[in-house]
């Protein structure tokens, strides 16, 4: 089978930049509560960490557990116990954040110790009282917090780094930084070859989180361009994994990411395109193929999708003429029977109208 160059790359591009493979699924990153509004109901044992502490495992994880001072990634929602006020949500801004254990802010004590009890990959829901939060007199500005109020968090520790293999972001310059990105996305893709799909993708938040916004603002010239290069392969990575999960909206959030630094991306517009087809978005994403055509005319990929739109709109046509020719046409057998009987019928309205006529204009002849 003939593969697209926006499918398929040579094996040592694939290893210096982005896995184009689309044909795996992954395991769901998305937090377990259905619309994030409410703490996720869980039935597992409780794990007791600490007298203010305590946790419920929703997602087994895999190897080991942080040690002190590590610098963990994670993603987490967080809620008021009593009032299940959602306060902060990371999923939303699909972006991770950090959190060096031992050097944690005070509100997030009882956080960190749920944290490092916890695996790579692990998904929990921890409980903590309001000591080891936010306090007695709570947090009046972002979040808002109200006084002595215990807490809630969905946790995944999407993966962390020990002290020996580096540092925190903010002691790192430039170039550490983008070079600890860049070893993150090629442990993501070896670990793609080698079918680890979740921890993949794992590897690629991180990737990520090492390029926040709060960085990538800092830079320009060279240096905005060699993060950028690490950056995007990992959200596009991350956008055909999302389409193989079905999970299209979010698929479509990564390409526009990439597509808000690089407006000619072909492969970000070719992988939006296709998450909007599934959703039935057929304009829009007719309008992403041709975009994406016009920068990379020769990818077959791209033919077949446009291809496959028209005969998908072509198909829904002739289904509606069917539907309609049956409702105002009606059927036809071999001998012609029913176009006989429409005949007949046609001419005995006609005869009826005609009669009709004559009788009221015998009656204005009359009334004259």
């Amino acid at each position: 089978m003939d593969e697209s160059p926006l499918e398929q790359q040579s094996q040592s591009h694939e290893q210096e930049n982005e896995i184009v493979t689309e044909g795996s699924a992954f395991v769901d990153g998305e937090p377990l509560s259905q619309d994030g509004s409410v703490p996720p109901k869980v039935d597992s044992q409780m794990e007791v960490l600490d007298e203010k502490v305590s946790k419920q495992i929703i997602k087994e994880g895999h190897g080991s557990k942080p040690s002190k001072y590590s610098t963990c990634f994670l993603h987490y929602r967080a809620w008021t116990k009593h009032t299940q006020h959602k306060f902060e949500d990371t999923w939303q801004e699909q972006q991770p954040i950090e959190l060096v254990l031992g050097k944690e802010k005070k509100e997030m004590t009882g956080l960190a110790m749920g944290v490092a009890s916890m695996k790579s990959g692990e998904r929990a829901l921890l409980h903590i009282g309001w000591e080891l939060g936010y306090g007695k007199d709570g947090n009046f500005s972002f979040p808002n917090v109200p006084p002595m109020a215990d807490l809630l968090y969905e946790v995944e520790v999407i993966g962390f780094d020990e002290t020996k293999e580096g540092k925190a972001r903010s002691d790192m310059t430039v170039e550490e930084r983008i070079g600890a990105a860049d070893r993150r996305k090629m442990d993501g893709n070896h670990l793609f070859k080698e079918d680890k799909l979740e921890e993949a993708m794992q590897q690629y938040e991180m990737a990520i989180a090492y390029m926040g916004d709060d960085f990538m603002f800092q830079l320009y010239g060279k240096y905005q361009d060699m993060a950028l290069a690490v950056k995007n392969p990992c959200h596009l990575n991350m956008a055909a994994c999302l389409i193989k999960l079905k999970r299209y909206d979010e698929a479509i959030g990564h390409c526009n990411i990439v597509l808000t630094e690089e407006e000619k991306n072909p492969k970000a517009l070719f992988r939006r395109g296709k998450a909007k087809a599934e959703l039935g978005q057929m304009d829009s994403a007719r309008e992403d193929f041709r975009k994406a055509q016009k920068y990379a005319p020769d990818d077959n990929a791209i033919r077949r999708e446009l291809r496959g739109i028209a005969e998908q709109e072509k198909a829904v046509y002739q289904k509606q003429k069917e539907m309609y020719k049956g409702i105002f046409g009606g059927g036809r057998d071999e001998s012609g029977g029913d176009a006989k009987s429409r005949n007949w019928l046609i001419m005995l309205w006609q005869w009826l109208v005609s009669l009709f006529s004559r009788i009221l204009g015998r009656n204005r002849v009359k009334a004259d």
